[in-house]
């Protein structure tokens, strides 16, 4: 192991080692109450993840900081497969900068820095990972957007999945984005008053500066930390994509990437879209 390497190691999120499976044990019980009784979740979709194979989750994001579709998802995971088998959730970088002690829990229970190289490294260890490309601007995305994929344009999930070979398995949730209210994002405002000279909270760029409407704060302006309302949720495991072809040349093609956005995208959409109409169906009964 080389002397950078290692130093890298040594940071939080930088190391497949400090996922905890009894720490993850310990976490059942409140994720089960959560699960059953709070968020009341409605799954579908699990037997669609190929057996004894590594694959790429990709997820959209909803409900502020909290995500709690997210951990709903970990939950189901877990109580599936269990504890032992490794899954890993890539992590945004800032998360670790604003909140170390609990970004080093996040840490025990499988998340790992989101870096090309972390991605690489856990799957090359055998392990599926879990992505939310649309990251800050998805969980905070507005309440008009809440039915959208919404990835931002970002990509690098989909260099992964050719490069490693894996197929990409969806994970879509409809009612997460209602445990609060977006009702604007002022991050362009906020940029520009940046530019003018009014510096960062805490030197960190947020890169999305929501107004919503949620606990504990009631009306809160910026990225804060909520208590996600217990709204009904719902989420299913989409059918995995497999593309045409694969590797590094794949990778590199900046036409061929993008159609195979393009094309998740789409499917996720389509598989979003027909959720939202069996919930709305289902609740008019």
């Amino acid at each position: 192991m080389s002397k950078k390497q290692h130093l890298l190691n040594k940071k939080p999120g930088w190391s497949l080692d400090e996922r905890d499976p009894k720490f993850i044990e310990s976490l059942m019980p409140v994720f089960g109450f959560l699960y059953n009784y709070y968020f009341r979740v409605q799954t579908s979709g699990w037997d669609n993840i190929p057996s004894q194979q590594k694959v790429l989750f990709v997820g959209s994001h909803n409900g502020g900081l909290a995500a709690p579709d997210m951990a709903m998802v970990m939950y189901d995971w877990f109580r599936r497969f269990g504890v032992e088998q490794p899954i890993y959730g890539l992590m945004h970088p800032k998360a670790w900068q604003v909140s170390p002690p609990l970004a080093q829990l996040a840490a025990k229970a499988g998340a790992i820095i989101a870096h090309p190289k972390m991605a690489y490294t856990a799957l090359h260890s055998g392990a599926s990972v879990l992505v939310y490309p649309g990251g800050a601007e998805d969980v905070f995305r507005p309440c008009y957007l809440r039915n959208k994929i919404y990835f931002a344009g970002r990509q690098g999930f989909i260099k992964l999945a050719l490069r490693e070979n894996v197929p990409i398995v969806p994970v879509i949730s409809w009612g997460a984005h209602d445990t609060l209210i977006v009702l604007a994002d002022i991050y362009k405002v906020m940029q520009q008053l940046h530019e003018w000279g009014m510096p960062w909270l805490l030197g960190i760029d947020p890169e999305v500066f929501p107004i919503y409407l949620g606990l504990p704060w009631g009306l809160a302006i910026g990225p804060l930390p909520n208590i996600p309302l217990p709204v009904p949720m719902y989420t299913r495991v989409c059918p995995p994509i497999v593309f045409e072809r694969y590797g590094r040349e794949a990778a590199s093609d900046r036409h061929y990437v993008n159609e195979c956005y393009e094309l998740v995208v789409s499917q996720m959409q389509q598989e979003l879209d027909h959720l939202v109409k069996l919930t709305a169906k289902a609740n008019s009964l």
